[in-house]
């Protein structure tokens, strides 16, 4: 039998979009109050009208930080904490019940009071460790925050604490499980909350393989809790703190219903409201209710990116951030970053172009700006393709 987190999650639509609505009409006022010239003036009547205000894209919040620092005059309520993601964009964080709402994930992973989890998300500057440590409390789990690498105390704190479920990306828990196998341990997990890359078919059954219930949910560090998956369902439910649109990418149309296009995502977080926000990824909207009885909006989940911008190992990668590496790099005129696999985990080549290059200045450049370790090259003048790319992403996902 289904339980479900709250009764927001089997309300009808005309309840839910009354809600929205009525959320949404105080916080646009506010957030026209606040960001003033910066966002457009205008009511609205129903949620659909949210499609004549304009796409918030993650350059002009960062212009808006740089003039109204940290947050670009968008946050009005309390927080806690304040984030730092490649840009470089700031987010702020709180720490009330469920502040970035992952509980209502981690409850239909079926984790709650009698599980700890091992908490792989990273806590330095960027949120997603905190975001999972909050949505823990929410469902009354304990967490030991262990963040990433570190494999065999990782194993070692996993065997002695009886660690019973896992948060962090879908492949780390493969590095862990294989360490604990060499060192002849065997571990409590029987659930895991992945979200920060694919998890692809091969690997969600490996897992299911060894007794683990493998499920992911899609968010980000500006707008939190997006949407996830359940046990009982398919795709991707979209949570009840935000509202999605799939639109044209570049633009603000939005698409058929089916029809993949880019991720917009309203947040109705009154302590830091996002209208409109792209997040430059793909997906598509699917049609009908959902198995498992929930009656929000589905998505088919992550189908790629709107633009260059690629995730590798749970971290973005920016066009921005390649133009650094180049102009950091003395001799070096263009580069290209290629995404791809080795077997069940994200890689990385950074590929430098230029005269009287140093291999290793380019190396130690590509990691402080890219914030990743990856296979660095250099290459003569006229060696890389001249295609438009500075990112490519060789990695195919199943949709």
């Amino acid at each position: 039998m289904t339980t479900y987190f709250d009764d927001l999650e089997t309300r009808s639509s005309d309840a839910r979009e009354a809600d929205q609505l009525a959320q949404l009409t105080v916080l646009i006022a506010r957030v026209q109050a606040e960001v003033g010239s910066c966002f457009p003036a205008g009511e609205i009547e129903s949620v659909a009208d949210l499609v004549g205000f304009p796409v918030l894209r993650k350059s002009t919040l960062h212009e808006w930080q740089q003039a109204h620092p940290p947050f670009g005059g968008v946050t009005m309520g309390d927080y806690t904490h304040v984030f730092q993601s490649p840009g470089p964009i700031y987010e702020p964080g709180g720490s009330t019940h469920d502040w970035w709402r992952f509980g209502r994930f981690l409850h239909a992973c079926g984790i709650g009071k009698d599980d700890i989890i091992q908490n792989c998300f990273g806590y330095h500057l960027t949120p997603a460790g905190t975001m999972f440590e909050n949505g823990a409390r929410a469902v009354g789990a304990k967490v030991l925050p262990a963040g990433t690498g570190q494999t065999e105390l990782q194993v070692r704190a996993a065997a002695d604490i009886g660690t019973t479920a896992y948060a962090g990306t879908p492949d780390y828990l493969k590095v862990i499980l294989e360490k604990a196998d060499e060192m002849g341990e065997v571990l409590k997990i029987t659930k895991a909350a992945v979200s920060g890359g694919a998890l692809f078919p091969q690997l969600r059954q490996y897992y299911a393989d060894r007794g683990i219930a493998c499920m992911q949910c899609y968010g980000t560090a500006d707008l939190g809790h997006i949407a996830y998956e359940t046990v009982s369902g398919e795709g991707m439910i979209v949570d009840e703190g935000v509202i999605v649109e799939i639109v044209t990418p570049g633009t603000g149309d939005l698409v058929e219903p089916g029809d993949v296009g880019e991720v917009v995502v309203t947040s109705l977080n009154p302590d830091y409201p996002l209208i409109r926000f792209a997040t430059g990824d793909m997906s598509a909207m699917m049609e009908g209710p959902s198995p498992c009885g929930r009656t929000n909006m589905r998505i088919k989940g992550w189908m790629g990116r709107a633009d260059q911008t690629t995730k590798i190992k749970g971290m973005f990668v920016r066009p921005e951030q390649v133009a650094a590496l180049v102009a950091k790099i003395g001799g070096a005129t263009r580069a290209r970053v290629i995404a791809d696999r080795v077997g069940d985990a994200d890689a990385m080549q950074v590929q430098i172009e230029g005269e009287g290059l140093d291999q290793n200045a380019a190396a130690i450049a590509a990691q402080d700006v890219l914030k990743l370790k990856g296979d660095v090259t250099c290459h003569d003048p006229g060696t890389l393709p001249r295609d438009g790319l500075v990112i490519e992403d060789r990695r195919t996902y199943e949709t």
